[in-house]
């Protein structure tokens, strides 16, 4: 099997699905990563692909992508890809190639109570250093 490696910006809000028979909750979701490069002219040029993503583990779906991730977000993806087929209502066949999803890391994890005006700050860095308490015990 082969694993692929997509860093990348969520198109949309992921889509919590739940499976007819079981129960089991999914996420579904769309990656877009964009490459830039130079042309034989020397112009710039960039190129977007979109990959279809779908995350089986119902943790994960739950407790990770359902309440932090949003339209873009900055993702790392790792995962595996998968053909899919189905028959549509007008008795077509379509096609489709979908990465399943076997881990996620979400670079701009936003804190659910944090303000619009300090969303973007929600790691501490060194020199906010003074905003922590002086009393650790270690």
């Amino acid at each position: 099997m082969q694993t692929l490696v997509i860093e990348g910006y969520l198109a949309a809000d992921p889509s919590i699905l739940s499976a007819q028979s079981s129960g089991r909750k999914r996420a579904s979701f769309r990656v877009l990563e964009t490459t830039r490069y130079r042309r034989a002219d020397g112009e710039q040029g960039e190129r977007t692909t979109g990959f279809n993503c779908v995350c089986f583990n119902e943790a994960t779906t739950e407790n990770y992508i359902a309440p932090y991730a949003r339209k873009g977000s900055r993702v790392i993806i790792q995962g595996h890809v998968e053909n899919d087929s189905w028959t549509g209502k007008d008795g077509a066949e379509h096609y489709d190639v979908r990465v399943v999803v076997e881990d996620m890391r979400l670079k701009n994890r936003r804190s659910l109570v944090s303000t619009e005006a300090d969303a973007g700050d929600a790691y501490v860095s060194e020199a906010d250093s003074t905003a922590l308490n002086d009393d650790i015990p270690f």
